[in-house]
């Protein structure tokens, strides 16, 4: 399985697709308090539309309690501050796609934490950033291509 990660996410339809791409493809979704919304929150509800029931939340109250309670394979940390791509990885059970805050990405901590591999998605030059859950898709099917989409048809 492979799992993503949200660390204090802040626009709940972005969480709220996620939780909807989780709920597709039998990924593991964590969400890294502080969170920017309630968990009941009316955007988040109609962006996940029903798919809630079916998808894996875990929450952690923050960056330590989510690196002591997981163990994953690996950790990739998407950034633009990366110079290796996604594409140039070969993604294997367990590992954990980690993204940032939608307004600021991951802070510096983070991405210099020594067990995390900071990887990028290709973007024109004069690019800022993609969306949170538009990122979250293109990578975790990547990831998803290369275990052969397990237990997906």
């Amino acid at each position: 399985m492979i799992h993503i990660a949200l660390y204090q996410p802040e626009i709940p339809p972005n969480t709220g697709n996620i939780i909807r791409l989780c709920a597709n493809t039998g990924t593991q979704l964590h969400l890294i308090h502080p969170l920017g919304f309630e968990m009941e929150a009316k955007a988040l509800r109609r962006a996940g539309l029903d798919y809630h029931e079916w998808a894996d939340v875990m929450q952690h109250k923050d960056y330590q309690s989510f690196v002591r309670n997981t163990h994953f394979n690996r950790v990739f940390a998407l950034t633009t501050k990366a110079s290796d791509y996604h594409h140039q990885v070969t993604f294997a059970d367990n590992d954990c796609l980690l993204f940032g805050p939608e307004t600021r990405g991951l802070p510096m901590d983070v991405l210099s934490d020594v067990q995390v591999h900071n990887i990028r998605i290709p973007m024109m030059p004069t690019s800022r950033s993609l969306n949170l859950s538009n990122s979250a898709a293109i990578v975790l099917y990547q990831a998803l291509a290369d275990l052969k989409y397990p237990e997906m048809r």
